[in-house]
């Protein structure tokens, strides 16, 4: 009897044991799953983590890129601009030459208005000796109405400016 009650009290030892030793178990798996979601969040994580590094240098090449050509068109703007302001400086230089030689054409023109009425003048005197006197014109008179009408200043053209960003 002594033995089966030790026997008894053994086994009784033994089954509280089991109980707590599967719920020790329990416990552990639902650590070790825990842990192990912890860890697939960490790997996710870390996944994603590296995706978005790639996008990032991805992106900044890229950036790195479009930088590279926004500088090479302005510089080609820039060198645009330039030949149009140096073809605004010929076009003026040559307005300014075609106005003097606009301004000297009218004078001409006006010296031989007056020396055609000088020479009427003349032949009228010789043929007519004395009769009636017609007026001569200055050549002043002729060059202020003749420059007067046909002659407009050339316009200044104006400059445009790049501003680089």
């Amino acid at each position: 009897e002594v033995q089966v009650d030790e026997l008894q009290r053994l086994l009784a030892g033994m089954e509280k044991e089991h109980r707590s030793l599967l719920l020790k178990m329990k416990e552990g798996e639902a650590e070790l799953a825990r842990l192990r979601s912890v860890e697939g969040d960490k790997l996710a994580e870390q996944d994603r983590s590296a995706q978005l590094e790639k996008e990032v240098a991805m992106l900044r090449e890229k950036i790195h890129h479009l930088d590279d050509m926004l500088k090479s068109q302005q510089r080609k703007v820039r060198q645009m601009i330039e030949q149009l302001q140096n073809s605004k400086t010929v076009i003026q230089a040559k307005d300014a030459v075609i106005q003097e030689l606009k301004e000297r054409v009218a004078y001409l023109e006006a010296e031989n208005l007056e020396m055609h009425d000088r020479i009427e003048h003349l032949i009228e005197k010789q043929v007519s000796r004395g009769g009636h006197s017609s007026r001569v014109r200055s050549k002043s008179e002729y060059v202020s109405r003749y420059v007067g009408s046909t002659l407009t200043g050339p316009k200044p053209l104006p400059l445009i400016r790049v501003v680089e960003t």
